[in-house]
């Protein structure tokens, strides 16, 4: 078995996935699911992580780093990273913020992310 190189962990609330430590954001896009806070937080910061990555592919250095954080009852993600060297930050942004607002993306994240009751597993 090989041994995930993702650093994952959850201060005050908030669940940190990143590539290295200790994570900050050179580049950042953020967004709010309505509802979101009943989503399983690592379910989520991963699907961003590699939809992200899939926009983002062609960017040298990129070392991704997802913030997921309840508030109330929604859920609010940052999605960015660190970077090596030069880039094109507003162009970065923005196909980050394009993968964040994507409706289908949004949709995909939720449907993966869902808790089940006992119950409902069992049904399925």
């Amino acid at each position: 078995m090989s041994r995930s190189r993702w650093h994952m962990y959850e201060v005050d609330g908030a669940l940190t996935v990143a590539r290295r430590i200790p994570a900050h954001f050179d580049l950042a896009a953020s967004t709010v699911i309505e509802g979101g806070a009943v989503l399983r937080k690592s379910r989520v910061a991963h699907q961003v992580r590699q939809d992200m990555w899939r926009a983002l592919q062609s960017l040298r250095g990129l070392a991704p780093v997802v913030r997921v954080v309840a508030q109330g009852e929604d859920l609010e993600i940052t999605a960015g990273g660190m970077i090596a060297g030069r880039f094109p930050k507003q162009e970065s942004e923005a196909r980050i913020q394009a993968v964040l607002d994507d409706p289908q993306n949004r949709a995909r994240w939720a449907r993966f992310a869902q808790r089940y009751t006992k119950k409902e597993e069992a049904m399925t």
